[in-house]
């Protein structure tokens, strides 16, 4: 009876510590953080990597645009995270299109390396009739570090890239409505990669002095403090994406822990169990032997 209750309490240590350890990820909004209160969603996209329209997680941005247009989009996404986007495309009237045509969402990171879907319909086909299409993409969970080597996403900037691959050439120039989400999930696990790289967050205007406005002939300062990366003060210099407000380790948790408790409880009662089993029956109302006894 003593081992099976100390099963049934390591049990309940072991369900605590998991319903603790996962509260996080569940207390997040839809698919994960919302955008900043009060920020108005984007109304156009970008044409290109460098023209990308920044977007926060949660915001569904809308863009205007012709069929065959490349429409770009970039956003952030912290180390212990999960990426999804979703696109919605309203398609021209039926009576001026010629044809299927087949839409294709692509998501890269701030390498501007192409990172594949672990789920989603990134490409669709949409028959001549339909008035809508639907694409989407939920990425790996992005790492803290990884070898030169792999393609693993990293933690910083995330492009998204929506455009039609295959039409007729007769409705190129459509004018279409576009809706794009991108949400993230907290999966954990931020701290589980055994190393850290810098965010990977391109810089919009690379080799512009800080304070120093594009195309002018002004001096930069010459004291001590010009030298300063303008990252240390403040992110002078515009990147592609802002820093989330948890930074980019995506807050304090880390699915390590979990199974650091369940190990341990694990452990324990296997030695408790062990105990049990070598110690042997103890037969009832044995004298006890030693000095002052009648044996």
């Amino acid at each position: 009876m003593r081992a099976l209750r100390t099963l049934g309490a390591a049990l309940t240590v072991c369900a605590a510590a998991w319903l603790t350890a996962a509260a996080p990820a569940a207390a997040d909004g839809k698919d994960g953080t919302d955008g900043k209160s009060g920020t108005e969603a984007p109304t156009e996209a970008g044409t290109g990597f460098r023209t990308a329209t920044e977007i926060e997680p949660g915001q569904r941005a809308t863009a205007t645009a012709s069929t065959g247009d490349y429409l770009y989009w970039v956003f952030p996404a912290a180390a212990g995270q999960v990426p999804k986007v979703e696109a919605e495309l309203k398609l021209p009237d039926v009576s001026s299109r010629h044809g299927s045509a087949t839409w294709q969402l692509d998501v890269y990171d701030g390498l501007r390396r192409h990172q594949p879907c672990a789920s989603g319909t990134p490409t669709r086909r949409a028959a001549q009739r339909d008035q809508t299409v639907t694409v989407s993409c939920t990425l790996r969970q992005v790492r803290s570090w990884s070898e030169r080597w792999a393609n693993d996403p990293l933690q910083g900037a995330y492009y998204v890239r929506l455009t039609v691959v295959d039409l007729p050439a007769q409705d190129l120039g459509l004018p279409i409505d576009a809706e794009v989400e991108a949400s993230v999930r907290d999966a954990g696990g931020a701290h589980a990669d055994g190393g850290d790289v810098t965010p990977l967050n391109p810089v919009l205007r690379a080799g512009t002095a800080p304070g120093t406005a594009p195309g002018t002939d002004a001096e930069p300062p010459d004291d001590d403090t010009a030298s300063d990366s303008a990252d240390d003060k403040g992110g002078k210099v515009p990147h592609a994406v802002a820093e989330p407000e948890d930074g980019w380790g995506s807050g304090w948790w880390s699915d390590r822990w979990v199974w650091t408790v369940i190990g341990a409880a694990l452990a324990a009662l296997a030695g408790v169990g062990g105990y049990t089993l070598t110690r042997g029956p103890r037969a009832p109302g044995r004298p006890p032997i030693g000095p002052g006894s009648d044996i």
